[in-house]
């Protein structure tokens, strides 16, 4: 059960990373929709679990590494967004959110 400052926390870096991902990554994410859907935050605000989708959904693993890759860099910018609302910059742990993918084959299944 998260707490609301949790909530509150998770909702603002959910927006932020999704603007760092969208505009400052844009050459590794060129023709590809990569979403942020959501964000986890453990109760000391010291790490994040970022939930990404990825379509199409057969580059997912190659955008997920390479954003991985960068991701002390995406860190940094998001250190410099939230500066004034939080003392400590959460870890960030990204995974490839998979329910879109999960919708589109059960949705082949029913149309058979």
């Amino acid at each position: 059960m998260d707490s609301t400052r949790q909530q509150k926390i998770a909702r603002l870096l959910q927006r932020d990373l999704a603007e760092i991902i969208q505009k400052e990554l844009a050459d590794t994410t060129r023709g590809k929709l990569v979403t942020v859907t959501a964000v986890r935050i453990s109760p000391d605000l010291g790490y994040a679990k970022v939930y990404v989708s990825i379509f199409p959904f057969e580059s997912s693993a190659a955008i997920l590494d390479e954003i991985k890759e960068q991701g002390w860099l995406i860190r940094k910018m998001l250190g410099s967004r939230i500066r004034n609302q939080l003392k400590i910059v959460p870890e960030l742990e990204f995974f490839i959110d998979d329910s879109l993918e999960y919708i589109e084959n059960i949705d082949n299944l029913l149309s058979k």
